[in-house]
Order: C-alpha cells, then sequence, then structure tokens
C-alpha cells in the first residue's frame, strides 16, 4: 500500500519544473504534479516579529490549556512582559483560527448553519481502519511567518492518511487534501470535523453526500469530540514543530515529510499494542 506521504524534496523539485514558459497554466501543471498551488505560489508574508512571537506563545500555550479564552491569553502573555489587550489577542488568534474550548461565541467563522451536522461518534465502536477520519486545520508558526497545516487522521489505526500545506484557511484546500486521501487509500465510512466555514460550505457538503460519506461535526464547545486530531497536533508540534522550527515554506514541507513517515511507520503507541499507526492499519485492512 502506498503510503501516502511525499518524499522529502520531492515538493521542491516539482515547483522548479512548473513553469510559466509551459503552454499548460500554473494551475493545470500543479495538478498533473499533484502540487498544492497555494505552496507553488507560498512566499513568507512579512508580519510583525512580536506578533509572531505572541502567536507561538498563544499557540503552546493553547495545547497545554484549550480551554483559556482571550481575556485567559492576555493576562498570559503579559507574564512575558509584553503590553498587550484583548482587542489584539482576538486578532491573533483568528489569524491562527484557533478557538477556546467553551460553551460561547467562537472566534473562527462559522459557515453556513443549513450545513451544520450533527456530531456522530459519541458512543461509536470504532473496529477498523477506513471507519472514521477525523480532518482539521492547524496554525504552523515558522521563524519569518506562518502557514496552516490540514490532516486527517485515521481514528482506529491513528494513521495519516493525507496531509497539506497551505497559507490560505479555504475549504477548497480542505477538500483537496480529503479527495486525494480517498484516492490514496479508498473511502471512509464517516468523516468528523468542526464547525468552522470550510467543514460547513457547500463544495465541501455536496462532495461528502455525492460519496455517501456519513458527515460528523464536533459540538461547539466540547473539548473531546475531535480528541484524536487534537492528540496528534500535540504530539507533532512537541516532538517536532516547536524544535525544529522551519525558516520557509520549503523547509517546512521537508521536514512534515520527514516527521510525518517517521510518525506513520516508525513510531510506536502504547494503544496500539506498541504497534505503528502503518501496522495497525495494514493490520486491519
Amino acid at each position: 500500500m502506498q503510503e501516502g506521504l511525499r518524499k522529502a524534496g520531492d515538493t521542491e523539485v516539482l515547483k522548479e519544473i512548473v513553469s510559466r514558459r509551459e503552454k499548460l497554466s500554473i494551475r493545470r501543471q500543479c495538478e498533473l504534479f499533484g502540487l498544492n498551488r497555494s505552496t507553488h505560489y507560498y512566499k513568507p508574508v512579512e508580519e510583525d516579529p512580536e506578533d509572531l512571537d505572541v502567536m507561538r506563545k498563544m499557540d503552546e500555550e493553547y495545547l497545554k490549556h484549550p480551554t483559556k479564552g482571550v481575556l485567559g491569553m492576555v493576562d498570559f502573555i503579559k507574564t512575558f512582559g509584553i503590553l498587550i489587550g484583548p482587542k489584539r489577542v482576538r486578532r491573533l488568534l483568528r489569524k491562527m483560527g484557533v478557538m477556546a474550548i467553551y460553551p460561547g461565541k467562537n472566534l473562527s467563522k462559522l459557515g453556513l448553519a443549513k450545513y451544520i451536522h450533527s456530531y456522530k461518534l459519541r458512543g461509536l465502536d470504532i473496529t477498523h481502519s477506513n471507519q472514521v477520519w477525523c480532518i482539521d486545520i492547524t496554525y504552523i508558526p515558522m521563524e519569518h511567518g506562518f502557514l496552516y497545516l490540514t490532516a486527517i487522521i485515521d481514528v482506529y489505526s491513528r494513521y495519516i492518511v493525507g496531509w497539506s500545506l497551505s497559507n490560505t484557511l479555504g475549504a477548497e484546500c480542505s477538500l483537496k487534501v480529503l479527495k486525494q486521501a480517498v484516492a490514496e487509500h479508498g473511502k471512509p465510512e464517516i468523516v468528523n470535523s468542526d464547525q468552522g466555514s470550510q467543514f460547513t460550505s457547500p463544495i465541501w457538503i455536496e462532495y461528502l453526500e455525492e460519496q455517501e460519506i456519513t458527515i460528523s461535526m464536533d459540538g461547539r464547545g466540547r473539548a473531546l469530540d475531535n480528541i484524536y486530531i487534537e492528540r496528534f497536533w500535540r504530539t507533532l508540534k512537541q516532538e517536532y514543530i516547536y524544535i525544529w522550527q522551519a525558516e520557509d515554506g520549503n523547509t517546512l514541507v521537508k521536514g512534515l515529510n520527514e516527521y510525518l513517515n517517521y510518525y506513520n511507520n516508525q513510531r510506536t503507541h502504547q494503544s496500539l499494542d506498541r504497534k505503528t499507526p502503518y501496522d495497525w492499519y495494514e493490520y486491519a485492512a
């Protein structure tokens, strides 16, 4: 079975091949090479160094204390001697796509209410691979900017079946990751997500319905509804992102390729009888 992860360095090579001199459009060339167009075009955005520092600190704190809201983050950042107010913290959290876990106003923009679906995993006995996939997006800090990482985890095996980097939070990026994962691993029975605008958009809902995939969404303010992908984010950031902060997008892509290959194929899990996600995914397939 294909691992579903490009070898380190492949993206950089493909970006060199894609050229404006060719007859095919940049969009079509990226599609043929399986290259995310946002990765091809990405250039580090000039961000305020202090804002980047604050965002990095808040991201680490959020992993430890996901119930901490705007005022809690204000108090936390002030412990570093940084003068900051709620308005600035709220703006940076929105930029990061982060929301505190508690009933109340969502920091991220919700999609259309008519596309919101109920949570289907409560009490569900998860017994095999491709039964339930969870998808989410997280903020990834870099030395001079940041990107967003979308990942899909197979709940039974903890195997990462798909991932992609982007400089936007658009629904198209998330849908592309899902379509690639389906093409490589087959259809899941259920896809769970949060209620963000990416997953409550017409193109997302229509694709899942066309594929006859059951749609599940976290309840607002529920800390444990998407715990599987949240645990993965914590592992990824503690074991790689915060230790080896990337200088640019190309370095980040290469590093993520290496780490995710390690996570899927070498890193054992106590919950998987000390086996790797790949071994467990194969065992159940």
